[in-house]
């Protein structure tokens, strides 16, 4: 008799429970847990194709989706690594392929982060350090033409910092976020960024405030590290809602990015010169072209168009979802938010639920000049979510009126029995946590 059902293999999820028992912190930074558990698998780190490494604060993750689906437009095979995940963890791991890539099936990532928990041996070691070695653990045993690497949190002691030669290092805009862990400067921040730049490798970087240029600009010197920098070594504009970009080799017009919002041709062109930065990559005008409207990146000013929650607002409803979660996040929706309302005039309701360790009244002031209405709610099933009081008491200090709903289905509800002579649009943001339990109800997680 068959009894392979008796003997199922357990779900994920019993074996991350299995794995964040292994250290009492959910964020230990540092690299000598790292160097110890790669040596132990082989140092699948040393095995991979080119690797482009990717620090910031905000726009790494859809920096990274501008490359991938245009290095994928040009043939090639993309593996890439991101965080958090939304929904599921398989999120986090994308392995390359012909044609396109896909994400980790549940039996391989099992057996990786199961190969990983066995090198490691009960020592202690964080969630995302382990899934960090397991994703180089999969990169190394799935060929491919190129890495894609998100950093985790900082740079200088980030889990992926471990790779010693890649083909380019990109940093995205620096901003305020994490102090507890960065320091509570721009200039300590953008230090911590700026560690991941290695000696002669390319460092493509975006615009920054001049404080945290002025690090970065330091380091690469330092390193011998050729810097094209935004505005100098390369240039983006919007013309015609086309986006425009130029450097020393020429000029690209290209169609605006599908990614809602102008922080995207920012994002795009960071994307477009890192390319064009490292030589073993010689992309095509059209594979740019492909990339740049074909790139997907959800919980990014993310226009919900089906799915369950569509019936509980009001009918004719706007539902836009954002992962935003700091000052700079709150401003890039924001200014998204104002090119909307230039386009179609509709009344705004702002959904926030955040973490407690967040500046939410930084965060939301930026709404403060385009909605008066701000619905709190509560993160359900995370630790250290920030209480609903707390977020209103933070949004009526700029004025705003508030009300607390226990659920976002229960804020939606709420909407619809409101009067509106225009069904409005309705933004659910403040955390990426948020954002992934939304996209879970709805029925439409990342895929």
């Amino acid at each position: 008799m068959n009894d392979s059902a008796d003997h199922a293999k357990p779900p994920l999820g019993e074996l991350i429970g299995r794995l964040s028992a292994l250290h009492q912190k959910r964020i230990d930074l540092g690299l000598e847990r790292m160097h110890r558990l790669l040596e132990r698998l082989g140092h699948p780190e040393r095995k991979l194709p080119p690797v482009i490494h990717i620090a910031g604060t905000n726009g790494k993750g859809s920096t990274l989706a501008y490359l991938r689906a245009t290095l994928e437009a040009a043939g090639l095979r993309v593996h890439a690594y991101t965080s958090p995940y939304l929904v599921r963890i398989n999120e986090c791991f994308r392995l390359g392929r012909v044609g396109g890539g896909v994400l980790v099936g549940d039996d391989e990532l099992r057996a990786a982060l199961e190969e990983v928990e066995r090198v490691n041996a009960g020592e202690p070691a964080t969630v995302f350090e382990l899934k960090t070695a397991a994703a180089f653990h999969l990169f190394a045993q799935n060929p491919a033409d190129v890495v894609l690497l998100e950093v985790g949190l900082g740079g200088r002691l980030d889990s992926t910092n471990v790779v010693d030669a890649p083909a380019a290092c990109v940093i995205t805009p620096v901003s305020m976020d994490h102090m507890d862990f960065l320091g509570d400067t721009l200039t300590s921040i953008a230090g911590e960024k700026a560690a991941i730049i290695k000696r002669g490798v390319p460092v493509i970087c975006a615009e920054q405030a001049p404080e945290a240029m002025a690090v970065i600009e330091a380091q690469a010197r330092r390193m011998r590290a050729p810097l094209f920098a935004a505005n100098e070594s390369w240039h983006v504009n919007i013309e015609n809602g086309r986006l425009v970009y130029s450097d020393e080799r020429g000029l690209m017009d290209l169609t605006a990015p599908r990614l809602f919002g102008r922080h995207q041709f920012d994002n795009a062109g960071l994307a477009i010169a890192t390319l064009r930065a490292i030589p073993v990559f010689k992309v095509q005008q059209a594979a740019f072209e492909a990339g740049i409207v074909g790139a997907e990146w959800p919980a990014r000013m993310q226009r919900i168009t089906s799915g369950e929650l569509l019936a509980f607002g009001p009918q004719g409803s706007e539902l836009w979802l954002d992962g935003g979660h700091n000052a700079e996040g709150g401003r890039v929706a924001a200014a998204a938010l104002g090119d909307l309302e230039e386009r179609v005039s509709r009344p705004l309701v702002v959904i926030a639920g955040m973490m407690a360790n967040k500046d939410a009244e930084a965060f939301l002031t930026n709404f403060a000049g385009l909605t008066r209405h701000i619905v709190a709610v509560p993160i359900p099933d995370i630790d250290n979510a920030m209480p609903v009081d707390r977020l209103a008491d933070a949004a009526r200090s700029l004025g705003m009126r508030v009300e607390i709903a226990s659920d976002i289905e229960a804020a939606l509800r709420k909407l619809s029995t409101l009067a509106y002579e225009v069904p409005p649009r309705i933004l659910i943001t403040g955390s990426l946590y948020l954002a992934g339990h939304v996209l879970d109800i709805n029925g439409t997680p990342p895929a």
